[in-house]
């Protein structure tokens, strides 16, 4: 301490008295160490704060996004893309392998469904009254796209169906294969038959979104065909495409008592009320999957004609008009 300075302090502790200055003195002292300890520390936060740089440019083959270059999204409900510009799709998706079969009790009633589906004849005898088996119009076990495939159908129910006038659930829509395109009586609802059928269905569409039109549903649409369909050609598109497998008379081909190619019309087909009594039904299914493993190999045309050939031929009769009558 200076030599003035300490004198004055002395004095002031000698009047025993408080004065004013002290209290300029205490602030400057607390300043003083203040600015000891926040100078460092300014210049070390300065030091390691990050430098702030802008943005990267973007890349050079970014462009500016226009409606036809927004990513695609699938739209699960009716109404506008979720995304301003972007595209809705049918979803694709494929059904797990028979490997991926579970082993529990629910596997044995997966197992059962995939049976009755694939050997209707042995395995629900009592609600059939054809020759047919499911596999026959729903082909690879159900599996097969653009031929009905279960997969695809479990997801979409319930369902409005124009066909019988109000909103159907996924047993409605299989007792109704079993009255018409099996010619026989549906399976009750809780019955062994239709829970197997149910989880078959159920299993193979496992994963898929629902509500969703799979790639594959159903039968693919065909145009009108440029010609009004014609028996006498589909005749002639038969006998060189399909009579090797269901026989010159569509009557099927058994070995050992069994089918292995079904009947195409008379007592042992499906009935006039079954969805392929249907010219654009038959066409479609015919077009995609005729013959067996060469789909896609008969014109547009000839698969109208040819199922216009098919569907001219006698069959049971619709049971809604028979009792009707």
């Amino acid at each position: 301490m200076s030599h003035p300075l300490k004198h004055w302090f002395e004095s002031q502790k000698q009047t025993r008295k408080f004065h004013p200055a002290w209290i300029a003195l205490a602030v400057s002292a607390t300043l003083g160490v203040a600015g000891i300890i926040w100078v460092p520390a300014e210049l070390v936060s300065r030091a390691e704060a990050p430098t702030a740089h802008p943005p990267p440019p973007p890349a050079a083959d970014n462009k500016e996004m226009h409606p036809a270059d927004m990513p695609t999204v699938i739209e699960q409900t009716p109404g506008p893309a979720r995304l301003r510009g972007a595209k809705t799709i049918r979803v694709d998706f494929s059904p797990p392998a028979d490997a991926a079969m579970p082993t529990d009790e629910f596997g044995e009633a997966v197992r059962l469904g995939k049976n009755i589906f694939t050997d209707t004849q042995t395995y629900a005898r009592g609600y059939v009254g054809n020759k047919l088996n499911c596999v026959n119009c729903h082909l690879d076990a159900g599996r097969k796209r653009d031929s009905a495939p279960l997969w695809a159908a479990y997801v979409m129910f319930p369902a409005y169906r124009d066909k019988n006038k109000h909103v159907n659930s996924y047993e409605e829509r299989l007792a109704g294969c079993f009255r018409f395109s099996m010619n026989g009586k549906a399976p009750a609802p809780d019955s062994k038959e239709m829970i197997a059928l149910i989880s078959y269905s159920y299993w193979l569409a496992k994963g898929a979104p629902t509500g969703i039109a799979l790639k594959g549903r159903g039968y693919p649409k065909l145009a009108d065909p440029q010609q009004p369909p014609d028996e006498g050609r589909g005749k002639l598109v038969f006998e060189a495409n399909c009579a090797l497998c269901h026989g010159a008379d569509g009557q099927g081909t058994q070995v050992s008592g069994r089918y292995v190619f079904p009947p195409l019309w008379g007592q042992n087909s499906f009935n006039g009320g079954a969805g392929m009594s249907q010219i654009k039904n038959a066409a479609a299914f015919i077009h995609a999957n005729m013959p067996l493993g060469k789909g896609n190999t008969l014109s547009e045309q000839q698969a109208w004609d040819v199922a216009k050939y098919m569907n001219s031929h006698a069959r049971p009769p619709d049971p809604r008009l028979a009792k009707s009558s």
